[in-house]
């Protein structure tokens, strides 16, 4: 008798914390939802994981609007395009991925999370955070810091792209590849929701990014 072996996808795994949601994040297709109350054993993706032509959206507690550090943290994940609201608590810490992968924190100490397919628990995790979503409270353009995480090339490219300069110009004056031009110009239109290069740089200086810090 020939018995035939079917494979099924693993309903529950576990993966290193740091590693194994990078790649769980790379390989999102459709949206990435986040409940996370911001403490190491809190899942939560970084304004450095957003990728064009996906929804993230992140629901913090609202402490973090007052926490100095939090609150940049906050600003740098809206600015990147993530619709960030806050409530006073945080229901609990889940991560979940195109409504079918859902990844929650582990009680172990080898700094590893559960990555989880089970249709019930990404059914529950995910209506547990369309619940809440309708009552937590927006994040505004006024909660959101000036110069929120910008490197200083970030701001020279700025200053150019408000200047009119073009690829080559600005990738001679910052002395890195045109391609690297490209890939921050489009991280910078997105984080500041501009439709052209130009326009990018008129929002940064409105939000007085383009001012010399004090020294």
């Amino acid at each position: 008798m020939t018995v035939t072996m079917i494979n099924r996808p693993t309903t529950f795994h576990q993966v290193p914390a740091h590693d194994g949601v990078a790649a769980l994040l790379a390989g999102a297709r459709d949206e990435v939802i986040a409940m996370s109350n911001l403490t190491p054993s809190g899942l939560a993706f970084g304004p450095r994981d957003v990728r064009p032509g996906l929804r993230y959206r992140a629901i913090y507690p609202d402490t973090a609007r007052t926490a100095p550090t939090l609150c940049r943290h906050l600003g740098a994940m809206s600015m990147a395009g993530v619709g960030v609201r806050t409530m006073p608590l945080v229901p609990m810490n889940a991560l979940i991925i195109d409504g079918s992968v859902v990844v929650l924190p582990t009680d172990s100490t080898n700094s590893s999370v559960a990555v989880l397919r089970l249709s019930s628990v990404v059914i529950t995790a995910s209506e547990l955070f369309e619940r809440v979503w309708p009552d937590a409270v927006p994040l505004s353009d006024s909660d959101v810091p000036l110069d929120t995480d910008l490197s200083g090339r970030e701001r020279e490219m700025l200053r150019l792209l408000s200047l009119g300069a073009t690829d080559e110009s600005a990738a001679a004056q910052l002395g890195i590849s045109v391609r690297t031009v490209r890939r921050m110009v489009a991280q910078l239109m997105n984080r500041l929701g501009a439709r052209s290069r130009f326009q990018a740089g008129v929002k940064a200086a409105d939000r007085g990014w383009l001012l010399d810090r004090a020294s």
